[in-house]
């Protein structure tokens, strides 16, 4: 399988569907007291996520990249990788809750659903298959102590 749009590029059309049904259907629309706040506070969980995961490969002189995951030297499975293996993926779909909630559409439910089932399916297994046979066991290992998302 070949990867084509990367998963950041994945997230920002996502959040630009939010955006667009959320402008269609203000029927669905939503505030509570702190709602910014609480939006901002969401976005910095994803953003800390995604720095935390990325400097983890960086420190460990792998990929990032997405689209060519055989290009990994390493397993990176210490820190937030033990507590899930897709950490980048995550603080995506935080940035994405935290972007619904501060527009206050309750379309990005199933945006942000979509969104994950999407990166799953044509991301994330896709990955795994390719690790998998890069590391063999250890990679195997790896998928049984620790969830793919949270």
């Amino acid at each position: 399988m070949k990867f084509l749009v990367p998963p950041p590029i994945q997230a920002l059309i996502c959040a630009g569907l939010i955006w667009l049904c959320g402008i269609g259907l203000p029927q669905l629309s939503f505030s509570f007291p702190l709602q910014s706040q609480i939006a901002i506070l969401i976005a910095i969980v994803g953003v800390t996520i995604d720095f935390l995961s990325i400097r983890l490969f960086v420190k460990a002189d792998t990929t990032i990249n997405p689209l060519d995951p055989s290009k990994s030297e390493r397993l990176v499975t210490e820190g937030i990788y033990g507590i899930t293996r897709n950490p980048m993926y995550v603080g995506m779909v935080f940035f994405l809750a935290a972007f619904g909630i501060w527009l206050g559409n309750l379309v990005f439910v199933p945006l942000v659903a979509f969104f994950i089932w999407y990166i799953t399916k044509f991301q994330i297994k896709p990955e795994e298959e390719i690790l998998l046979e890069k590391f063999g066991e250890e990679y195997g290992d790896y998928l049984l102590r620790v969830r793919r998302w949270i």
